[in-house]
């Protein structure tokens, strides 16, 4: 009987910024969908999932317009086939920037409303459409959007590192002394970098508060 045979895809975006590397392309297929699908031995794309938006880019001449995660592994789906072997793949370092300033204003925000007794369990850092729900506890403050903007910005002016630390498959990533949270996204080096997080509204919905935002 055929075993299905899963590739594990090395994660460089979890190890460093790096936006292009040399790569391997061991599979290359076309999908139900359209296009091709490409697999690889290691990757500087990340997927779509935790809240944030794949990375688009290049593999060689062929445009990666999305990265997905399934059971078959990392999947980068391309507008054209790409050979086997060795190519450099390349990640659009503007769409990418955004992405990682979202997902870090979205943990900034977490950590503002934490110390008001506010905990963070749901967030999506898409463009546009950013937000980051809470629940409250025992002694949640009332708290509004002109207020939550002016404890980030104090934050923010810190320039307080983004530190990044994993072992057992768990990764976490924090900002200067922060508790840090378990996170497989993307993050800007220091929060000095999300100095134009603007905070659009803070609004109590079914008991929950929805605060949402953007990247100016």
């Amino acid at each position: 009987m055929n075993k299905k045979i899963i590739f594990m895809t090395r994660k460089l975006y979890w190890e460093t910024r790096a936006t292009e590397a040399e790569v391997e392309v061991f599979r290359c297929e076309s999908l139900v969908a359209g296009g091709y699908g490409v697999w690889l031995n290691e990757t500087v794309f990340h997927p779509k999932g935790g809240g944030q938006p794949s990375d688009i880019g290049w593999i060689g001449a062929a445009e990666i317009v999305a990265v997905e995660m399934n059971n078959d592994g990392i999947i980068h789906c391309a507008n054209c086939a790409v050979p086997l072997g060795n190519a450099i793949a390349r990640v659009n370092v503007e769409i990418r920037q955004l992405h990682s300033r979202l997902h870090s204003a979205g943990h900034v925000i977490g950590h503002v409303l934490e110390s008001f007794g506010w905990q963070p369990f749901k967030a999506h850092h898409w463009p546009g459409e950013a937000r980051v729900v809470f629940k409250p506890g025992s002694n949640a403050q009332e708290m509004d959007a002109q207020s939550i903007q002016r404890l980030c910005d104090q934050l923010i002016v810190r320039e307080l590192p983004c530190k990044v630390s994993s072992g057992n498959h768990i990764r976490e990533v924090g900002f200067g002394d922060l508790s840090p949270y378990r996170c497989g996204g993307t993050h800007v080096a220091s929060s000095a970098e999300l100095k134009e997080l603007h905070v659009q509204s803070a609004k109590m919905k079914k008991g929950q508060l929805i605060v949402c935002y953007d990247i100016l």
